[in-house]
């Protein structure tokens, strides 16, 4: 089972601010994304010599703040790996004891924590599988 790193994520205040800060480290702005339903905005950061969008920094804007976030969030928020079968990865995380926060209810996406608490995001390469169970009616546990 391939696994391959895709990004980190992390909640900034300050979008502008903060894209300045990554442009003087040297990185450029690759892909930029508003959702007007979300209210938010992301921006992918990468190094010029890397746009294949495996080295990404994701800079995520909520435009109505964070005072909603988890306390613990110290506005870092996951990281991402896509994988050949979401539903095989996440049954062999949950026999070796992990709970799944974020069950891959839609075939595409789960959320897990790593045993430091940190927020790894999984994702289904290429298609979304279709939906089936147990993962379909799983309800998500605590916060991812």
């Amino acid at each position: 089972m391939s696994l391959k790193y895709l990004h980190t994520m992390v909640r900034v205040k300050d979008l502008d601010a903060t894209i300045d800060f990554f442009k003087l480290l040297g990185l450029v702005e690759r892909k930029r994304m508003e959702n007007e339903k979300g209210r938010f905005t992301l921006v992918f950061l990468c190094p010029p010599d890397q746009a294949d969008g495996h080295n990404d920094v994701e800079l995520t804007y909520n435009w109505d703040g964070d005072d909603g976030l988890p306390s613990d969030s110290r506005h870092f928020g996951h990281l991402a790996y896509r994988c050949d079968n979401i539903y095989d990865l996440c049954q062999k995380l949950m026999d070796n004891g992990v709970t799944i926060n974020r069950p891959p209810r839609d075939g595409h996406m789960a959320f897990v924590r790593s045993p430091d608490n940190i927020s790894i995001e999984l994702l289904q390469e290429g298609e979304s599988l279709p939906p089936q169970e147990p993962w379909a009616s799983m309800e998500n546990t605590g916060h991812w």
